[in-house]
């Protein structure tokens, strides 16, 4: 185990979650809506002075809005706001991240998925910047997600049953910075990289997450900063 690694004994105790709780659902059903609904309002008081100002874009569609009676205005756009906001917390809903944590396996749901992963496969979990990451037996990833959990709820989780947690990505000073025709990458590599490039660079996230797995196949690890790709290689069996 790496010396930044903080031990802690096997614990045989409930699971552990660590998410947003219920407060932020409260604040994405809640919240959204309201705060939407609130944008609409604020939106159809000043409509009328918005279809006035040639430079603001959609002007078609001001005036249109402007030469509707009231009070369907301003009920359309408190509708329209509160709409917006029940869209953002679906999404928002979809994409947090929960985690659980118990002494033979741990559970994160996140995007809609669920994924299980064994206790004997975990070798190390640490937070790199706002990504979560568990490694595998080779230190491949299991999993990398971007995560606004609390450090400390999540650490204590894991040490709570037993897990390794790194203060810091133990490999970051094995990574290459990837640049298009790099000799000694795996057949099919080269491709799949630049694949992701465009993939990142249009964010197209489900795109680079699945172009991420097939390089994990070929026995890479990526990481990305904006649109430049890093990788390393995991260690062999």
């Amino acid at each position: 185990m790496p010396a930044d690694a903080v031990p802690a004994g096997p614990n045989p105790g409930s699971p552990v979650v660590v998410s947003g709780g219920p407060g932020e659902l409260v604040l994405f059903w809640g919240g959204f809506p309201t705060l939407g609904a609130g944008a609409g309002w604020l939106l159809a008081t000043v409509v009328d002075r918005l279809a006035g100002w040639s430079w603001v874009p959609a002007q078609d569609l001001l005036e249109l809005v402007a030469s509707l009676p009231e009070p369907q205005v301003t009920v359309g756009a408190l509708a329209v706001g509160a709409l917006a906001g029940l869209v953002l917390a679906g999404i928002a809903t979809w994409e947090r991240l929960v985690v659980t944590v118990a002494p033979d396996r741990v559970t994160l749901r996140h995007r809609g998925e669920e994924q299980e992963l064994s206790r004997a496969t975990v070798r190390a979990v640490f937070r790199d910047r706002r990504q979560l990451v568990l490694l595998g037996p080779v230190d491949e990833e299991l999993f990398r997600e971007s995560c606004d959990l609390g450090a400390r709820r999540l650490r204590e989780a894991f040490l709570a049953h037993g897990y390794p947690w790194l203060a810091e990505d133990p490999h970051r000073d094995r990574y290459r910075r990837w640049v298009p025709g790099l000799p000694d990458l795996p057949p099919g590599a080269d491709a799949l990289l630049r694949a992701r490039e465009d993939a990142l660079k249009h964010d197209r996230g489900d795109d680079a997450r699945e172009l991420r797995r097939e390089l994990a196949a070929l026995g890479l690890v990526v990481r990305e900063e904006s649109t430049r790709q890093y990788f390393r290689r995991t260690r062999a069996e």
